[in-house]
């Protein structure tokens, strides 16, 4: 069976608004390996791996109440990069602060180095509820590649799954003096889904709450060219996935694997193609890698 190339994936897009630091990778939810009582949470960006943006605002936003609007938000701030160092600030929303677009809430950790070299830099909270890292890792998915990671991982009880979560993340940051939404991040490889930057940059910028009246339509006709389904197969394989909404949904009581949350080692990959392509079309160029860290922040040095 012949394979497919990559060009879905959209790994040969451009970076939002022009800038790499503002480009959302991945983003990954998953017990914790050691602890089944904690939630690993880790949203990757900016391909170049060097310093963050310092007027962006970077954000996990979880909603545990279905409403598809966060409930509670992981900010992450960056100051301006000096002499090859950045630090960075967390922050804490909950409800109305996790639904503004500047990085609200309480801070739950403030001024700390971001990791650029192999050691990774660790903080735990006060309280020990939650830890963090933030820095320069190996891309979970492709050989030779480096993003930079941003983890945090809390008891799972934290989240209020009831049975479960919507996770997602987001990049914004502020263009003549307007909060500007660059880019999301929920569902692996969504932006593949859009081959008109018009539309993309328009998802991008748009709510989880909005995504099925406005992207429905365009997805199913995009599965009814690459993969022949019918109007009524294309609609059961969307909503088996939970593909619109653009959120990760996470069970804590189920095992994690795409789409229940995601781990590292999910060959999403693989799934996508075959998504796209009706179960016909395997994708052979692209896997996970497997050599993975025992221990929070979970993913490698960088390369």
């Amino acid at each position: 069976m012949d394979s497919v190339s990559t060009d879905f994936t959209g790994l040969r897009r451009g970076a939002p608004l022009g800038d790499p630091r503002l480009d959302l990778c991945d983003l990954y939810v998953f017990p914790s390996p050691k602890d089944p009582g904690r939630t690993a949470l880790i949203l990757t960006a900016n391909p170049k791996a060097d310093a963050m943006h310092p007027d962006a605002v970077y954000r996990i936003a979880i909603d545990n109440d279905g409403d598809l609007r966060n409930d509670i938000a992981f900010n992450f701030v960056f100051t301006e990069p000096y002499n090859g160092r950045q630090k960075v600030d967390v922050r804490l929303g909950l409800q109305a602060e996790a639904r503004v677009d500047a990085a609200a809430g309480s801070e739950i950790f403030g001024g700390l180095d971001v990791s650029f070299d192999d050691e990774p830099h660790l903080w735990r909270s006060r309280s020990g509820s939650f830890s963090f890292f933030a820095g320069a890792r190996a891309d979970a998915s492709f050989a030779n590649a480096n993003v930079i990671a941003m983890a945090i991982e809390l008891p799972t009880d934290y989240l209020g799954a009831a049975p479960d979560v919507r996770i997602w993340g987001r990049a914004s940051v502020v263009r003549d003096g307007k909060w500007v939404h660059a880019d999301r991040a929920g569902h692996p490889w969504v932006s593949g889904f859009f081959p008109d930057d018009e539309q993309l940059a328009e998802f991008n910028a748009g709510e989880p709450n909005r995504d099925q009246g406005r992207w429905m339509g365009h997805l199913i006709e995009l599965m009814v060219e690459t993969g022949g389904y019918t109007r009524a197969e294309a609609i059961d394989a969307i909503t088996a996935e939970g593909t619109l909404p653009d959120v990760l949904t996470y069970n804590p009581r189920k095992p994690a694997a795409y789409p229940n949350g995601r781990t590292l080692t999910d060959d999403v990959a693989d799934y996508r193609s075959r998504f796209l392509t009706n179960g016909r079309t395997p994708l052979t160029d692209v896997a996970p890698r497997q050599d993975f860290l025992p221990d929070f922040p979970y993913l490698c040095a960088p390369h």
